[in-house]
């Protein structure tokens, strides 16, 4: 038993190791993307800082302090060295650094994009199992073209057609950014998300105004998110209801509604778990679009303002933000994956 006890010790060991190799290799080359990305731009980092009309002697000043002037493998080295110790520069824009702009508008990307994982998977998950036992029936016919749908149609389309019909002609819904005029300055911001805090704070008002805001933006992010997840949910369901097991269990009595949904979507939710983890990493990086649309103080409205005043300091660290979210989100799904199926572990 001792034996066996260290065997899985030293196993655990080693795929925790493997892990943390991958995640430092993989952070790595995105630094390496996203920073010579931002050397080979037309935009002139120098610039962005003294702007059009400095002298050509205040120029090389700042070129020099920002050590421009070191080869670029020089200035990659001391790039990671400063990101390893929180520093990605200072945004030329809001002249504040650059980590410290990330953590303030990231909850509020955060709370939207939870919002619309959770419509997605809450409505995409049973749309994909009904598509799949009505396999090309009427109802697999209808789900398949709603997602196809809000899989096809930009985002920003929908968006821009969601403010006119629910908040302009029939004003459901507020407009946009997070609450009215009125209630800006109510909350005290502790977690940085509006419906937490104002729910922390008591103030119901700010509340139910926040949430007449974020209900379009999150509903029409759930749609994108609910068309990826019903299309992959069908495709997994389809396989699994082939499977002699479910043959099996209808044989021996078992109700449609057991063997669907206790037989067949137990096997198929443990891929799900990644379908469903990647979904949320898209939904954090594709809400750029939404955000900007919507007003939403969030990391993707950020990171549009800024590539726009050609901030370079905002715009890699918001991306190097991102990656590493989807990178975390990627290695938590594929341990929760071999912890729900231990044969994953017997391949390797």
């Amino acid at each position: 038993m001792a034996i066996a006890f260290t065997t899985r010790l030293f196993s655990l060991s080693g795929q925790l190791l493997s892990w943390l190799v991958t995640i430092a290799v993989t952070l790595l080359g995105l630094l390496a993307l996203t920073f010579f990305i931002g050397r080979v731009v037309p935009i002139d980092p120098v610039l962005s800082v003294v702007g059009q009309k400095a002298s050509e002697e205040v120029y090389q000043r700042v070129f020099l302090e920002m050590g421009l002037d070191q080869p670029l493998w020089q200035q990659f080295v001391s790039y990671v060295g400063k990101v390893l110790q929180g520093d990605f520069g200072t945004s030329f824009v809001t002249n504040r650094p650059v980590l410290k702009d990330l953590a303030g508008f990231f909850p509020a990307t955060l709370e939207l994009a939870t919002l619309g994982l959770l419509i997605g998977t809450v409505i995409g998950v049973p749309a994909g199992v009904a598509s799949a036992y009505w396999h090309n029936r009427w109802p697999d016919q209808l789900i398949r073209i709603i997602g196809l749908i809000g899989y096809s149609v930009p985002i920003f389309w929908l968006g821009l057609v969601g403010l006119y019909v629910f908040y302009f002609k029939l004003d459901w819904v507020s407009g946009p950014g997070q609450v009215d005029v009125f209630y800006q300055g109510i909350v005290r911001p502790v977690t940085g998300s509006i419906l937490i805090d104002s729910s922390l704070a008591g103030e119901w008002e700010v509340f139910r105004n926040a949430c007449s805001h974020i209900v379009l933006p999150a509903v029409l992010l759930g749609y994108f998110s609910l068309a990826y997840i019903s299309r992959m949910t069908r495709s997994m369901m389809l396989d699994q209801l082939t499977r002699e097991y479910v043959l099996t269990a209808r044989l021996k009595g078992a109700t449609e509604y057991r063997a669907v949904m206790l037989h067949a979507l137990r096997n198929a939710a443990i891929p799900l778990v990644t379908v469903i983890a990647l979904s949320y990493g898209g939904l954090l990086e594709g809400s750029v679009l939404i955000e900007t649309i919507f007003a939403w103080p969030g990391i993707g409205n950020y990171l549009a303002s800024s590539l726009f005043r050609a901030d370079v300091n905002a715009v890699l660290g918001g991306t190097v933000l991102i990656g590493a979210v989807f990178i975390v989100l990627n290695m938590l799904s594929d341990m929760l994956y071999r912890m729900l199926d231990p044969r994953s572990n017997l391949k390797r």
